[in-house]
């Protein structure tokens, strides 16, 4: 438990701290990375070998490290011609992952790959084929509480991954309890209300800006967190309450070891050239985050680095504009640019030689300032 001001929560690191250290000593191939995704916006009957081409082809051309297949893939495009697609994608530098059910008695879902992973030796016969297939990593949905056996699968799962160096997203689970330290081949996990959910219903997106400004002092202070974030454009049957900047931040914002993207190819197509560029080298793995203003369900703004780069983001939960002062003297390379909300829904740039005292945020708002 993590108890302080706004700034203790939101900046500690007690969840791996407390965590035992690493039992994986081969690292080579965990990398953090964006990821193309296309259910999450064009759902079940998306998931398909065509459609999986094409959002390969996205990865590739924001130079994002994964894409990932969603459920039924077994059924809809089979193991032979996914290993055509997996050996497609490395050919471009994507690395695929791949949805699985968690099964059990505890889940009456249909979804499938289903009932491959509850036993050992079913982990063992389907990692070591999806390891020659050459398979980045699955993502494992569906979990059923957390009494201690199904703690005990989560631990089972990740150390039979980590001998075929396959990389483990967990979803409809619990949170993490640091164990990404023990385990570094655990990028995420969701126990999150997400993108997903402001999909399903209009009352979601409603909450969404008051939602997002609670999660960096609560869920997302124990990272990894897969909220998988940002919609630039539209959501099907749902009216969007953020502007387009408001969702930039986001993958700033949250954290998560493999960051999937929401945003499908059509509505990047929409964007200028600055917000590509901006999110084709977004980092997921930070060194430093500093808190520097906010309130639960009102607005926050965080300051990340990696190396010598800063990324100073923020997201305003009401309906009302506001003016946010900017305390940030430990940022010293002052040459950086800002992303802010325009009357529509794409966004401005702006070049910046000194860091800016205040900045102005729409109702809904949001903006990205990157030194």
């Amino acid at each position: 438990m993590v108890v302080g001001s706004l700034k203790d929560i939101t900046e500690s690191t007690l969840g791996t701290d407390l965590a035992s250290k690493s039992t994986i000593e081969d690292t080579d191939y965990i990398k953090g990375g964006l990821s193309s995704w296309s259910w999450v916006l064009l759902k079940d009957d998306f998931t398909d070998y065509n459609t999986s081409m094409k959002f390969i082809d996205y990865a590739a051309d924001m130079n994002w490290r994964y894409c990932l297949i969603d459920a039924d893939w077994d059924k809809k495009i089979g193991y032979e011609r996914m290993k055509e697609l997996v050996d497609y994608a490395k050919n471009k530098g994507i690395g695929i992952v791949l949805w699985y059910n968690s099964s059990g008695d505890w889940n009456g879902t249909t979804y499938s790959p289903k009932s491959k992973l509850i036993t050992r030796e079913g982990r063992e016969n389907e990692f070591s084929l999806l390891k020659s297939m050459g398979v980045a990593g699955c993502k494992i949905d569906f979990f059923g509480g957390d009494g201690q056996s199904m703690i005990n699968y989560y631990h089972d799962i990740l150390e039979d991954a980590a001998k075929y160096e396959l990389l483990i997203n967990f979803n409809g689970d619990t949170i993490t309890r640091g164990w990404q330290r023990t385990y570094t081949n655990l990028m995420t996990m969701e126990a999150i209300k997400g993108e997903e959910f402001i999909t399903f219903e209009q009352v979601n997106a409603d909450e969404q800006p008051a939602h997002c400004c609670v999660i960096p002092f609560t869920r997302n202070v124990f990272d990894p967190m897969d909220f998988t974030p940002m919609v630039l454009d539209s959501i099907p049957n749902i009216k969007r309450k953020t502007t387009t900047t408001f969702e930039l931040a986001l993958p700033v914002l949250f954290t998560s070891g493999i960051q999937h993207i929401a945003e499908i190819p059509e509505g990047m197509d929409k964007m200028p050239e600055f917000v590509k560029k901006y999110l084709q080298g977004l980092p997921t793995l930070w060194d430093d985050t500093k808190f520097i203003s906010g309130f639960p369900g009102k607005d926050v703004v965080l300051a990340r680095r990696l190396g010598s780069h800063w990324y100073v983001v923020g997201i305003n939960g009401e309906e009302v504009a506001k003016e946010i002062e900017l305390d940030i003297p430990y940022i010293e390379n002052k040459n950086g640019y800002l992303i802010k909300d325009s009357e529509g829904k794409i966004p401005e740039k702006q070049e910046l030689d000194a860091i800016p005292k205040k900045i102005q945020i729409q109702p809904y708002g949001g903006f990205v300032l990157v030194f």
